[in-house]
């Protein structure tokens, strides 16, 4: 995936940008930890499949970000997993997803996280992911770098990877039986020629581990635009390269490494059938 370089104006821009994502998002992430009762979350609905919840929480987290960031920015556009998109004509826009790693959520396991990008003219300029239930934070801004917000704020480098393989995967499964049992078969054929396998369930959090070096690739079918735009952004400003089976990263597929490996990994990932 290819980014382009930002003048100093546009980098102040984006930092500016961060900022409100840093304010909603930290915010949002209060919201649902108050929200949350103990034991399981009720599951309001279902959006791909029967066991793909959604919850009242997850609705009134992108209510309040969405309300949030278009008081200050009236005229840029929105998109939320969970709502419908709203059109904006400043050339920016916010991707959002307002509980990444909801079935974590739900069943009280503590790996989900608010995520916000925002866009500029298509592309990804700023993004802000935070675990909600251990308050990590993660941010990055185009051409400025990755880095973890959580105290001061420290700048992330991915940190040199091992041979392929050594190398240890995050991935995660779709929630439509066919797919999935697809991607079991793709899994099963990448297991025995790497390190070994991670499914932590939230794609935001498994790409800012990325970033930080808590795994060393990443690959997943099915995500939308809101599970990888903020996170993304820190994962490829840590040093890091995404890309999709044919290109830039999309629904079909996102995967990724160090640059260091990134190039034979993506090989082996084809060969697997991902």
């Amino acid at each position: 995936m290819t980014t382009s370089a930002p003048g100093a104006a546009g980098l102040a821009d984006h930092w500016a940008l961060l900022g409100l994502a840093v304010e909603a998002g930290r915010e949002a992430a209060q919201l649902v930890r108050d929200r949350r009762p103990h034991g399981r979350v009720e599951v309001a609905a279902t959006k791909s499949s029967d066991t793909d919840p959604v919850t009242e929480i997850d609705r009134a987290s992108e209510s309040l970000i969405r309300d949030r960031l278009l008081t200050l920015r009236p005229d840029d556009g929105f998109v939320g997993e969970e709502d419908l998109t709203v059109e904006g004509t400043s050339g920016v826009e916010w991707v959002v997803d307002p509980i990444d790693g909801t079935v974590n959520f739900v069943y009280g396991i503590p790996a989900y996280a608010v995520s916000i990008a925002a866009r500029r003219d298509g592309e990804v300029v700023a993004g802000f992911v935070v675990n909600v239930a251990d308050r990590r934070e993660w941010g990055a801004v185009l051409g400025g770098g990755a880095h973890r917000l959580d105290g001061t704020r420290r700048p992330i480098v991915a940190p040199d990877p091992p041979a392929v393989s050594g190398l240890l995967v995050a991935t995660g499964f779709g929630y439509d039986p066919e797919v999935r049992a697809a991607q079991g078969r793709s899994v099963a054929q990448l297991l025995p020629q790497v390190r070994d396998i991670r499914r932590m369930g939230a794609a935001a959090l498994d790409l800012c581990a990325l970033a930080d070096g808590s795994v060393d690739a990443y690959v997943e079918r099915g995500l939308a635009i809101w599970d990888h735009a903020a996170a993304g952004l820190v994962a490829t400003e840590a040093g890091c390269v995404l890309s999709g089976l044919d290109g830039s990263p999309d629904q079909r597929l996102v995967m990724g490494a160090h640059a260091a490996v990134a190039e034979e990994f993506f090989a082996l990932v084809r060969a697997c059938d991902f």
